[in-house]
């Protein structure tokens, strides 16, 4: 690769990627060619702008982030992506490598971390922070056929992330741009897929995921 690195990054909140790029910058190898808020908007600017590494967070409103990564990579199976989240459950980082991420790099990593995991998928290699390698464990990838959520859409699995972590509906739908009755109907989608009568349950389910990933029983 001759010239800095072109880099598009995606995230919702404006104060963030003014954050990445002056960060991203501070490099030489890397430059800044495009930010997108949204899904929609990130896919359209990957079009134009032909980036070499895309910055991608999964929490988007409209298009998640783990859909984008799969309709860019539909789109361009050459395209690296790296997904720069706040979530460190090894359920999201699966997914986002099955759609297609080059890497996975959690937003509690060192800031000197976004740095070197872009210039190594820009490199053509798989990147994962530390705290994403111990929560995938041993096994890296949790086999597909085993994986209860894998019956759920990336809207579904984001969904029920932020249920977990125990926010109202209304929160909900705020951070990803849904009302919150939209939210409630993929409440209940996601209950019925997963056999679960209460958001409780839902939890039960992903601890054991986790733990499952983990290598324990």
């Amino acid at each position: 690769m001759s010239g800095p690195i072109a880099v598009l990054l995606v995230d919702d909140h404006a104060v963030v990627r003014a954050g990445y790029r002056h960060l991203l910058q501070a490099s030489d190898a890397i430059r800044v060619v495009g930010e997108a808020a949204d899904g929609a908007s990130a896919y359209r600017l990957f079009g134009e702008l032909e980036p070499d590494v895309v910055v991608m967070d999964i929490a988007l409103p409209g298009v998640s982030g783990i859909e984008t990564v799969r309709r860019m990579r539909s789109h361009r199976p050459q395209a690296r992506i790296l997904v720069f989240s706040i979530y460190e459950d090894a359920i999201f980082i699966t997914r986002a490598l099955q759609a297609g991420s080059s890497g996975y790099l959690t937003k509690a990593s060192a800031p000197e971390a976004l740095v070197d995991a872009v210039r190594a998928v820009a490199r053509g290699q798989c990147y994962l922070s530390d705290d994403a390698r111990r929560a995938l464990g041993p096994q890296r990838l949790v086999q597909a056929g085993g994986n209860p959520f894998d019956a759920l859409s990336a809207r579904e699995f984001e969904v029920l992330g932020l249920l977990v972590q125990g926010l109202a509906l209304a929160g909900i739908g705020e951070r990803l741009g849904l009302s919150a009755k939209t939210v409630a109907n993929y409440q209940s989608t996601i209950r019925a897929k997963l056999g679960a009568d209460n958001d409780f349950q839902l939890a039960r389910l992903v601890e054991r995921f986790r733990d499952q990933a983990a290598g324990r029983s």
